[in-house]
């Protein structure tokens, strides 16, 4: 079960001479299968809500939980895709798939495996034994997503993941993205700048406040999935709403549609 339950939340940094609250008391609660979008103004704290959920932030206060278990630390079957990437350029196509699977001393025939068939599921199998120098941008991005797959992940966590990447290569991994999770049913959280994309791939659109963030309203979405979405009047109409609200918390124009 990867439900998620955010208490309270609050986040704080401490630098040499000054403090930065990014959270304050945040409370968010995701459904097991569901998938969520996060969307707010530039340093609002929509990463660090990500990396707590993640367990690679510690909470100043407040807690995360998913499923059952208190999350004090990185969780076996949660997926983290960064905005970077976070490929290993002297690593091939085949090893960087299998990073996390390494780490976590998956058997090496079982590894060979799950990666064969990640790898096949983004259309990247041709390319096993390339290297990430060796791939586009999309490619690389498709990787990325590739090693999230390979762990077999209920919980999938993706900071911007798309935004480096061209409009109808953008597109094209939105549509992967959804194909994913409609045949897997994982748990996702996309935090993003685009108002489309948050529409396009969250049944629920967070709005969160300027920092210390705080969720300002959440947009229900039921359509997400559904076939052409992306063409129908409810599209439009949710995008509308989100920039309504976004404006509200005077960030428009840090959202991108």
């Amino acid at each position: 079960m990867a439900r998620v339950d955010v208490q309270a939340l609050s986040v704080t940094y401490e630098g040499v001479d000054r403090r930065v609250d990014a959270l304050h008391s945040l409370d968010l609660s995701i459904d097991d299968g569901e998938p969520i979008a996060i969307i707010g103004p530039s340093g609002c704290g929509k990463s660090t809500l990500l990396l707590a959920t993640a367990g690679l932030v510690a909470p100043t206060s407040g807690s995360v939980r998913v499923g059952d278990e208190p999350v004090v630390g990185p969780r076996l079957h949660t997926a983290l895709i960064l905005q970077d990437f976070g490929l290993l350029p002297w690593k091939t196509v085949m090893h960087n798939a299998a990073l996390g699977l390494e780490i976590r001393r998956v058997p090496a025939p079982e590894r060979a495996r799950l990666v064969t068939e990640a790898l096949e599921r983004v259309g990247l199998a041709e390319f096993a034994n390339a290297y990430p120098g060796e791939l586009s941008g999309g490619m690389r991005q498709r990787l990325a997503v590739a090693r999230a797959l390979a762990l077999e992940a209920d919980l999938l966590l993706m900071d911007e993941p798309l935004s480096a990447l061209d409009a109808l290569t953008r597109e094209d991994l939105q549509g992967l993205l959804l194909d994913i999770w409609r045949q897997r049913g994982h748990t996702s959280v996309l935090v993003t700048h685009s108002i489309e994309e948050a529409v396009y791939l969250g049944r629920r659109v967070v709005v969160l406040t300027p920092r210390p963030g705080r969720v300002a309203a959440i947009v229900e979405n039921p359509e997400m999935g559904d076939d052409d979405f992306r063409d129908t009047p409810a599209f439009y109409e949710r995008c509308a709403e989100l920039r309504r609200l976004l404006a509200a918390e005077g960030a428009f124009g840090e959202a991108a549609s």
